[in-house]
């Protein structure tokens, strides 16, 4: 049931700020990145339950935190740098938010070069 309650909120923000366009565009900008994060608190709660599923599957499984803490950083960074470049490309600038996506893309890149390179010595040693 609560997607039907996000769906109905981004609905509404959509008419309202298709409504206040015509009479104060800057005014429909600000409630659509009022509804986005709107949303994205209601998400965060999502995360939180999500996060202790993945840990009851650690308890279970002998898994490296090492490697679950790099795929939750590289969650936590997809879904800001999406947050924040719908926003920007909402507002008018696709160029921030083409640089934003960069930005995040590296970063992830970063994040996951132990295991890259962790993965070489493994084929080194076995060549």
């Amino acid at each position: 049931m609560d997607i039907i309650q996000v769906g109905l909120l981004g609905i509404t923000a959509v008419f309202l700020a298709l409504f206040i366009k015509n009479y104060k565009s800057e005014y429909s900008i600000l409630i659509s990145i009022v509804a986005c994060i709107c949303i994205f608190i209601f998400l965060i709660g999502k995360l939180e339950l999500v996060l202790s599923y993945i840990n009851s599957v650690v308890e279970l499984i002998p898994v490296d935190g090492r490697y679950l803490a790099m795929i939750l950083k590289m969650i936590g960074i997809t879904y800001a740098a999406e947050f924040a470049t719908d926003i920007c490309r909402e507002s008018g600038y696709q160029a921030i938010a083409g640089q934003i996506e960069i930005f995040a893309k590296l970063s992830i890149l970063l994040i996951s070069m132990p295991v890259l390179m962790g993965f070489i010595e493994t084929l080194g040693a076995f060549l």
